[in-house]
């Protein structure tokens, strides 16, 4: 077998990309990747898409990313030339066990997946730390996809990936949480069944990382040459180099050898994610770098083959080690195309949700609906018994960082149900602390406008709620805003006409949240239970450069 990717493009497509449920690409008002001149600046995403493992069908790129409790989960990510990306789909409609993941579950759930096409199939491996490895498939990315199945039911079973040999055997790579298995920075290759559906041995060890290696994981299965291949990163997600394996026979030995470091460059721990070629035959390498608060983004290396051992990245003293570069000449894939980035901004206008949203949980039908009338109505739900802040409230709508900088503004009304007091609707920014600002009904006084703080929420904090301004006239559009300026500090402020706006405080530190960067999205709750909620109506949410 000459590599896995060449295979991929001898597969049978059964289906056209033209044929995509996707909007028309969008571009970024915040961050592009492609230069524009035939080059592209790193990171291609600079939004945390973390643990990425991506394929090659044809002329098309398809990538997914870790999702942990965000529902829907495990984004499919589009590109025809590694550089240029859009969000087709998720994987993950919602999440099971259904019951356990209708409460918010931080860090928890999807953790590095792996996808391939085989047999006129796309296959998604996925762990849950706690559950086991699911599989999913669909012969479309954009879907139906199967509903997910356990190939392997356990604790501490992570960042699964499948292997199908030239001989019809069928292997499945993956780590170990030590959290849940009380063991970690080992790798075990397991067989499975003929349809790729079930594990049918106990596995193997393969790889040791306690000398060399802390923290192994994250393994990705090829084979080329004769040789199988695992790609892992070891050493920590913000600090480790990429490891690959080799061996000529599946279950080793494997000879080990450091492929990509930091270096001299300014990617901290460059490591974990995919080998891909390009229809010209290049290798390229797609891989996060952790930026705390902002998350893990993508970045893409260029690769090449030395003596049978890849070289990711810029090897400027040729000892084989690579290191991350900067910026470089796009991939050769025998065109060009447009310039494209993930959704950001929504107008509501359609009749769905922009695919770069994400609920904190499992969504129930009545949290939302999207009014013939272009906006998105958000009906406001009872706040847990136990939740002591909006770390523990279900339907937080949110999307990632879109990068460093940005400004995030929202147009809504608000139309609360008289007979509550405390119902609210607002602007979030979301991590282990968070604030917002919003309304606030107060019953027959009317409706407020509010800042809300809580520091340490994830510890059980509670939120420092103050009163900016009152009476809001009823019906009253206002326009909510937070600019993100360095060092993730978010400044707060509203208008009542969309031209003035007032600021509120002294900027809010951003942090990180559990295993992700912090997120930016909209909430509407109540803490009481009533016949009938009120709601709010947003118009637009628009993510736009800072003035």
């Amino acid at each position: 077998m000459k590599s896995f990717g060449k295979l991929l493009t001898l597969c049978a497509l059964g289906f056209s990309l033209g044929t995509l449920a996707q909007n028309s690409p969008t571009i970024s008002k915040v961050w592009v990747s492609d230069l524009g001149n035939g080059q592209y600046k790193n990171p291609v995403l600079d939004a945390d898409y973390s643990d990425p493992d991506a394929c090659r069908v044809g002329n098309d790129f398809y990538m997914i990313a870790s999702s942990f409790d965000a529902v829907p989960g495990l984004p499919i990510l589009h590109s025809k030339d590694l550089v240029n990306w859009t969000i087709i789909g998720h994987a993950l409609k919602r999440q099971p066990p259904f019951e356990h993941f209708s409460k918010t579950q931080h860090g928890n759930g999807v953790w590095a997946p792996a996808i391939r096409y085989h047999a006129g199939e796309f296959w998604i491996y996925y762990p849950d730390p706690d559950f086991g490895i699911y599989l999913t498939k669909a012969k479309n990315p954009t879907g139906p996809w199967s509903e997910p199945i356990l190939v392997e039911e356990g604790k501490g079973l992570i960042d699964p990936c499948p292997l199908w040999d030239t001989d019809g055997q069928v292997y499945l790579v993956h780590g170990w949480a030590g959290s849940r298995a009380g063991i970690k920075s080992v790798l075990t290759i397991k067989k499975m069944n003929t349809e790729g559906t079930k594990v049918v041995d106990e596995g193997k060890i393969v790889f040791d990382g306690h000398e060399t290696d802390p923290t192994v994981e994250g393994p990705k299965f090829y084979k080329r040459n004769g040789y199988y291949y695992i790609f892992a990163p070891a050493g920590g997600v913000s600090t480790g180099w990429q490891l690959v394996l080799r061996s000529k026979n599946v279950y080793g030995p494997y000879e080990r050898k450091v492929v990509m470091n930091q270096g001299n460059s300014p990617v901290n721990g460059p490591h974990q994610g995919a080998w891909v070629d390009t229809p010209t035959g290049e290798d390229w390498f797609l891989h996060f770098q952790d930026k705390d608060v902002y998350g893990r983004v993508i970045h893409l290396q260029p690769m090449k083959w030395v003596n049978d051992w890849p070289v990711i990245g810029n090897d400027p003293d040729g000892d084989g080690i690579g290191e991350p570069v900067m910026t470089y000449r796009k991939p050769n894939v025998g065109k060009s195309y447009p310039i494209a980035t993930p959704a950001e901004s929504d107008e509501f206008n359609g009749n769905m949700l922009g695919l770069q949203w994400q609920w904190q949980a499992n969504p129930k039908g009545i949290w939302h609906s999207i009014t013939n009338t272009g906006s998105l109505r958000l009906y406001s739900q009872k706040v847990p018994e136990n939740a002591k802040n909006n770390w523990e409230v279900p339907n937080l709508l949110l999307q990632k960082f879109p990068t460093e900088q940005f400004t995030a503004t929202t147009k809504l009304v608000f139309s609360p149900n008289q007979k509550l007091e405390n119902e609210k609707v607002g602007l979030i920014v979301l991590g282990k602390s968070y604030a917002h600002i919003g309304l606030k009904s107060k019953g027959k006084e009317g409706v407020v406008l509010i800042y809300g703080e809580s520091q340490k929420a994830s510890d059980g904090k509670p939120e420092i709620e103050t009163v900016i301004e009152t009476p809001i006239p009823a019906n009253t559009p206002v326009y909510l805003r937070v600019k993100v300026l360095d060092k993730a500090r978010c400044q707060f402020s509203y208008s009542l006409d969309g031209q003035s706006f007032k600021n509120f405080g002294e900027p809010f530190q951003a942090v990180v949240g559990h295993w992700i960067g912090a997120k930016i999205g909209l909430f509407c709750t109540r803490t009481s239970q009533i016949n009938d909620s009120g709601y709010a109506d947003v118009d637009w949410f628009r993510i736009e450069a800072l003035p």
